[in-house]
């Protein structure tokens, strides 16, 4: 397990072979921070070929309006929209850290890796901003994972999305009875997606905001199709 250098985020890193060929960028949600899915590569048990970097960046220490401005690891600040009860983010931070991930991926491709054989993953605030990061993206990734999570800035994708990924495979996973975003957000981002062409494979599973042995089962058989 390795640390990455101040120039970039700074990151867990995991590789399960020499000279890995492939990356799995992957985001914590709010308040954890890049260890809290390291122990899921040992749970998905891929195959060792081809060998996989995982890399698991924290998010920045910031402020988060809706846990009353508690200072904690967050990827943007955001609150609840009272008119419509859905999430309202801070788009300049939102931003920011959609270009700290493109510098992430940036980084592996100085290291040899491909985009097209990279994927963006994340959960709950890390999953929306893989969806934010990898549909803007102006190469060709492997996949996008969104776990727990919506699609945020709706409003402008139409407009940021670059092409080049508009049949890149989205695995989408949510909780029938997840309190923290609920169901009825999750099922609108998805129709979104479905609605502008996206390749989205949905998942839901008995379960409240977390995840489950099933989901993780279903994330190593769609890894093994979009990397190997």
């Amino acid at each position: 397990m390795t640390n990455t250098p101040d120039s970039v985020l700074p990151a867990i890193e995991l590789e399960t072979g020499i000279s890995p060929t492939h990356t799995i960028l992957w985001m914590h949600g709010l308040g954890a921070d890049g260890s809290d899915f390291v122990p899921i590569v040992d749970e998905l048990a891929l195959p060792l070929n081809p060998p996989i970097r995982f890399v698991f960046p924290h998010a920045p220490m910031r402020p988060v309006s809706i846990n009353g401005g508690s200072v904690m690891r967050a990827w943007h600040d955001y609150d609840l929209a009272t008119s419509t009860s859905s999430f309202r983010e801070n788009m300049a931070g939102l931003r920011e850290s959609q270009r700290a991930i493109d510098a992430l991926i940036d980084r592996e491709k100085r290291r040899g890796i491909e985009p097209e054989n990279i994927v963006l993953a994340g959960f709950s605030q890390g999953g929306a901003l893989a969806l934010q990061t990898g549909l803007r993206y102006p190469e060709k990734l492997a996949g996008i994972m969104a776990l727990s999570c919506y699609l945020p800035a709706s409003q402008t994708l139409a407009a940021e999305a670059h092409q080049v990924n508009s049949n890149t495979s989205i695995f989408i996973a949510h909780g029938s009875i997840d309190n923290v975003i609920p169901m009825t957000q999750a099922l609108a981002s998805k129709r979104q997606l479905l609605e502008a062409g996206y390749m989205v494979e949905w998942h839901e599973y008995p379960m409240a905001h977390a995840v489950c042995k099933e989901e993780i089962a279903d994330i190593a058989e769609w890894l093994k199709r979009v990397l190997i």
